[in-house]
């Protein structure tokens, strides 16, 4: 029989479907993503069962050779550019009321996060130029072209870390959080491709500076926007990209909160172990978000394609999926009230 258990992940097209419904109906229907994503997947996650199977290792080789995973990722920039275009022309030559701008803003903001970022991250560890171009064309879309090298070369080197912009404190609150990793990650892909530039004795303020390259692409891509459609495009779109920056800093807040390796006595970190992440067995985060849930095998090794992704016994669960988990680390007292402790026993037993 055909093996189509990739069809699971079909559920990750409800996000941008959702947000065309957003877009399309307006009106009442303006907060459809917004319900849909931080509302209704929550609360049927809620009534369904985790799963913490894994594949077998027969299934697993048969996973890792279909092409068909790799389709439905390339899939979303077509998806996320086709959205992207549709939001700017609609913004500009459509007049709404205050909450229906807010409404298809926060929906193209999330698809900016889900497809934007977090596609371009499965696609940012893969080694295929191809794979990598679609990844940084996603980022393209959430003006947020630096997560490809803060990420790969920052994030995995120093996570769970003081180290990492990316990795938050014990007690650290959501708002403090996004504030210090928006600018610190910039700030370390800026140190990163200096580093690396100084190696190969090139000028760091030079057109082989990748970051360079990144902003000069970011802002002729605004040019063009304001220029084709409007300025008031434009301005909706870059409201709409921090919306999906913002989303993917709630998610690095969550991964990693209150976690942090051990420095040796040599000066070094601890290698990274499961328990430096937090996880969710929890089924609809997990596939509508490409496994990212399951972060501590993502960060044991970073090429592992997201069908692939395993539970490890020794990774600490979240109480809830990572749609709830979000939600509730916007209330700091509640979220501290919930997570401290178990970050405190992770830490103390391991």
């Amino acid at each position: 029989m055909k093996h189509i258990t990739y069809l699971k992940y079909v559920a990750g097209y409800t996000i941008p479907l959702s947000a065309f419904i957003s877009m399309y109906y307006a009106g009442m229907f303006s907060f459809f993503t917004v319900f849909y994503a931080f509302v209704f997947l929550p609360l049927l996650e809620m009534l369904l069962p985790a799963s913490d199977k894994n594949l077998a290792a027969a299934e697993e080789d048969l996973e890792k050779k279909n092409p068909v995973y790799d389709y439905m990722l390339y899939m979303n920039v077509p998806v996320q550019f086709g959205l992207l275009y549709y939001f700017v022309q609609l913004i500009s030559t459509q007049t709404y009321t205050t909450a229906e701008y807010a409404g298809i803003t926060l929906s193209m903001g999330i698809c900016c996060g889900t497809l934007g970022i977090n596609v371009a991250h499965e696609l940012g560890h893969r080694v295929n130029g191809f794979e990598r171009f679609l990844a940084k064309s996603l980022l393209l879309t959430s003006l947020y072209m630096h997560f490809y090298i803060e990420h790969n070369k920052g994030h995995h080197k120093n996570v769970a870390t003081d180290a990492d912009p990316a990795s938050a404190t014990l007690g650290e609150t959501i708002y403090a959080f996004w504030l210090r990793s928006v600018l610190y990650s910039i700030v370390s892909a800026w140190r990163i491709e200096r580093k690396e530039l100084q190696k190969q004795g090139v000028k760091t303020f030079s057109l082989q500076n990748s970051l360079l390259q990144f902003v000069i692409i970011e802002v002729f891509f605004l040019v063009i926007i304001a220029f084709v459609f409007s300025v008031k495009a434009m301005l909706f779109f870059i409201a709409a990209a921090a919306i999906g920056m913002l989303l993917l800093e709630t998610i690095n807040y969550i991964e990693h909160y209150g976690l942090r390796r051990k420095k040796l006595a040599s000066g070094n970190y601890e290698r990274v172990m499961p328990w430096h992440s937090w996880n969710s067995n929890h089924y609809l985060g997990r596939i509508c978000l490409y496994e990212l849930t399951r972060h501590s095998d993502h960060h044991f090794l970073a090429s592992r394609k997201y069908q692939l992704l395993r539970h490890m016994d020794d990774a600490p669960q979240l109480p809830a999926g990572y749609p709830a988990m979000m939600l509730l680390s916007l209330v700091p007292p509640v979220w501290f009230k919930v997570m401290n402790k178990r970050a405190e026993h992770v830490m103390q037993t391991h």
